[in-house]
């Protein structure tokens, strides 16, 4: 509803405001406070809780873990999707099957996909059954670096479906008229691409990649299903070490380490944010 001088009445944002503020700000101002104080007692320390938290070796190997993570699998999974996405559109309707199947990881149980890694990777699974069966030796997957790809092939399995999802929506969005346009001027199919597709599917790069990294967090719940507490240490990430700190009931430097968490996503995020109003 506008009010009559066509601006949008504020108290519709009332509730959202109060979901907001009851269930992100308040849970946060919290965290943040326990962030400079101790477990015991809740006196105030100052920030030696983010020093302690900077000289773990624990999170050091968890921070690197996961940035590796983030630094392979975002840009295979949005290259792997605009590409199937591409090959998608110019199916035209032919592609409705394939579009459908394509969202069937997204409903798959995370303990289901845990009896697959299972049935795959373990010792005595198919993949070394076909190994050594083809004359190879058998692999230690989750006990080796290969649990990184191991993890990272799961990662891409399951979110690769709503990626294409999104890449077809902004191709859909494109006009016709300007691939018509180019083709009149002579432009070729890979000129048209990098002049036309890509600079219009900006906006939803932007969208890809919020989402991206956030789902990407998510694929702790696999890594913990397989490995527990202390996996192989190539898929240790920060996840597992909050986790074990929470367990410990070590919340001064749960907190600390959350709150740095947060403000590297926030940094990110409005890094991204800058680049594509610069594109605007």
């Amino acid at each position: 509803m506008r009010r009559p001088s066509g601006g949008t009445n504020p108290w519709f944002l009332l509730p959202s405001l109060m979901g907001v503020t009851l269930f992100v700000l308040v849970p946060f101002g919290d965290v943040l406070r326990r962030s400079f104080a101790s477990a015991m007692g809740g006196q105030a320390v100052g920030f030696a809780n983010y020093t302690a938290v900077f000289a773990n070796k624990a999170f050091r190997l968890a921070a690197a873990n996961t940035g590796r993570f983030l630094g392979v699998c975002i840009p295979i999974l949005l290259a792997l999707s605009l590409v199937v996405a591409l090959c998608l559109y110019a199916l035209g309707e032919r592609a409705a099957l394939f579009k459908t199947s394509l969202l069937i990881p997204m409903a798959v149980p995370v303990a289901s996909v845990v009896l697959l890694w299972q049935v795959l990777f373990d010792g005595q699974g198919l993949t070394n059954g076909w190994l050594t069966g083809a004359g190879g030796s058998a692999v230690s997957w989750m006990d080796s670096p290969m649990a990184f790809w191991v993890l990272v092939g799961s990662y891409i399995w399951k979110n690769l479906g709503y990626c294409v999802v999104l890449w077809l929506a902004g191709l859909a969005g494109i006009s016709p008229s300007l691939y018509e346009a180019a083709r009149v001027d002579g432009a070729g199919n890979v000129q048209m691409f990098f002049w036309i597709t890509l600079p219009n599917l900006l906006p939803t790069l932007y969208t890809l990649l919020v989402l991206s990294l956030i789902n990407a967090f998510k694929v702790f719940r696999e890594a913990y299903l397989i490995g527990g507490d202390y996996p192989h240490t190539s898929i240790y990430q920060l996840q597992h070490l909050f986790n074990n700190w929470f367990r410990e009931l070590s919340m001064d430097k749960l907190s600390a380490a959350a709150v740095v968490v947060a403000l590297v996503i926030l940094g990110l995020i409005m890094l991204l944010r800058r680049a594509w109003d610069k594109e605007d």
